[in-house]
């Protein structure tokens, strides 16, 4: 049996052009990296959630999501349903009088950080096309130990980024000592949450 390097590479391209854009997820995880709040936890459920929805996808179970007209319906209006909550939040941090350091506000359980990136993860529907139903379908032109290794790539491309997102963050944290560079990020996660609500509830009803 041979090894090749071929499946490895393009499975690491893929995955990272599906998941280095700025999303609601990402939007969450860097603001957990300039508060240095519960990063590795938080960043390693983000990859191995990715991981797992991989494997799925090389595994075959990309038909079944597609095929699954309720279980769509229902993560999308789930998914716009906390996306807009949160958003709103977001909005009401940013035009609060209070301010806010790095160091000292803002603090989330570890609790509460895990329940927010899971529901950012497993209530987005375009999470199960792109990572299970794209890659799993591109796994189709590998044979046998080729698809896995095709997987592995794309699962490298997740852990890769989520802990350069989480722990490269901090290069900003000076930037985010004034009060107005939290209410700026506050505003942009805000519009980056509703502008994602939009999209999903757009694209549901033109389909």
């Amino acid at each position: 049996m041979t090894f090749s390097l071929a499946p490895l590479i393009q499975g690491f391209i893929i995955g990272a052009s599906l998941i280095i854009a700025i999303g609601a997820q990402n939007a969450f995880v860097l603001k957990l990296g300039l508060q240095r709040q519960h990063v590795l936890p938080v960043v390693l459920v983000c990859a191995l959630s990715d991981a797992l929805m991989i494997a799925a996808g090389v595994a075959g179970m990309g038909v079944l999501v597609k095929q699954s007209e309720m279980i769509l319906t229902i993560i999308t209006w789930g998914g716009f349903l906390f996306l807009a909550v949160y958003g709103g939040q977001a909005f009401l941090r940013a035009f609060k009088s209070e301010e806010m350091h790095v160091g000292n506000g803002g603090e989330i359980s570890l609790k509460r950080a895990i329940l927010t990136v899971l529901a950012f993860t497993y209530l987005n529907p375009h999470v199960y096309l792109d990572t299970v139903l794209l890659i799993g379908s591109l796994s189709a032109q590998w044979e046998g130990h080729a698809r896995w290794i095709y997987g592995i790539g794309a699962m490298s491309a997740s852990f890769v980024w989520f802990f350069a997102l989480g722990y490269g963050a901090r290069i900003l944290t000076p930037l985010f000592e004034k009060p107005l560079a939290w209410r700026i990020l506050d505003f942009f996660i805000g519009l980056v949450m509703w502008t994602i609500a939009l999209t999903l509830i757009w694209s549901f009803i033109a389909d």
